[in-house]
């Protein structure tokens, strides 16, 4: 607990919880909370993401302007998707373009599902004039290994009678050809850094791979699992005979299987793989605002096994505890034990099951929840 009387200044940086409120929102909520027991309190709101949904709106949070374009959306429909912008650096989200969420509601496409949009929107970025791409991967509604983002950037796959190839990582089976040759030079001239940020590291391929990891989210049955795991096996294979052998050695490198092997793309085009939420962290500014804290309130919906393989609190709390500045957290549920969010960095958890127990009315009242479970953190840690 800070000391009595002490002004504490709170830095709330905390990602989304996911169905209910955006990283945003969270922010405000837990603002309004810390306001209600503590009305002098000083709060300074850093809404973060780790690469995946809601990585663009935590950049135009923290001062990069918003830029919009109309790309093809997973199915090819037109969407309009967002990416953001300051000086020559842009952070650009393959999720607004190729994400679950632009999917029809309801339906599901496994197979035919493409990342075309992403590649339309990172060629909008480079037409902004961005020089430093931050490629946040994670929601995707695809398993293609970013064919159709290469295909946007003027790639062509094609099968055994050079016809290009049909939209999809069910179609991958069928590459028997791949042509590089059109690809944006501004890719390959050494004058723009790409950066791949991700909070996984399977491979390509296999059983850690994007198919068989990720697929069953995307609506995969494992008969769908089998052949795309397959189409992008051939995929890896066609494009070693175009580029030699570093690409097997990138299928099988940490990312390559991020968002259905769009980070394999992605490496292929010479990024740099990180964890999307260093890398964000990096980009909002988070070390100037962390040292003026004396407490950083983060979290997200689930506190659970997977926050702490790379997840936004894990690593905001990491990043904290090594400046030696105490992180608590909010959060729909909670899953980890004392012990393992002390080992996190995280001294207590306020989740807001603790105030509803029912999940649907907790969902509803997400909002109001947050600022009542704020409010008992400000009396534990401000009063």
């Amino acid at each position: 607990m800070a000391e009595t009387g002490r002004r504490v200044r709170v830095l709330i940086a905390a990602d989304k919880f996911k169905g209910s409120l955006t990283a945003v929102e969270v922010a405000e909520r837990v603002a309004a909370g810390l306001r209600t027991a503590v009305p002098e309190v000083e709060t300074v709101s850093l809404p973060v993401a780790d690469g995946g949904d809601g990585t663009v709106a935590a950049a135009v949070a923290s001062g990069f302007e918003r830029h919009e374009v109309r790309v093809a959306g997973p199915l090819g429909a037109p969407v309009t998707a967002a990416f953001a912008v300051r000086g020559e650096t842009a952070v650009v989200e393959m999720a607004e373009a190729s994400g679950l969420q632009r999917l029809p509601a309801g339906e599901l496409a496994p197979l035919t599902a493409s990342t075309h949009g992403s590649g339309e929107l990172l060629r909008a970025a480079l037409d902004a004039g961005a020089r430093t791409l931050v490629f946040g991967v994670g929601g995707s509604a695809t398993t293609d290994g970013g064919a159709g983002m290469l295909t946007a950037l003027g790639a062509r796959f094609l099968d055994a009678r050079g016809r290009e190839l049909g939209p999809g990582g069910g179609a991958l089976g069928e590459l028997a050809s791949v042509d590089l040759s059109g690809l944006d030079p501004r890719l390959s001239d050494g004058t723009v850094e790409l950066v791949l940020a991700s909070d996984v590291d399977n491979p390509l391929t296999g059983p850690s791979g994007a198919a068989a990891v990720y697929g069953p989210q995307k609506g995969a049955s494992p008969e769908d699992v089998t052949v795309l795991d397959a189409g992008l096996a051939r995929y890896a294979e066609v494009l070693e005979r175009a580029v030699g052998p570093r690409a097997a050695g990138l299928a099988q490198a940490p990312g390559a299987g991020a968002a259905g092997g769009i980070g394999f793309a992605a490496l292929l085009l010479g990024a740099r793989f990180r964890a999307g939420i260093e890398v964000l962290l990096e980009v909002v500014g988070f070390d100037a605002e962390l040292r003026r804290a004396g407490l950083v309130v983060t979290g997200e919906g689930s506190l659970d096994g997977q926050t702490l393989r790379g997840k936004a609190p894990a690593g905001v709390a990491a990043a904290a505890v090594a400046a030696g500045v105490p992180v608590v957290a909010v959060c729909g549920r909670l899953a980890l034990s004392p012990e393992e969010l002390s080992g996190a960095g995280i001294a207590r958890a306020y989740p807001l099951s603790a105030l509803e127990p029912d999940v649907p009315r907790s969902i509803a009242n997400a909002g109001p929840l947050l600022e009542r479970a704020a409010t008992a953190l400000a009396h534990d840690w401000l009063a």
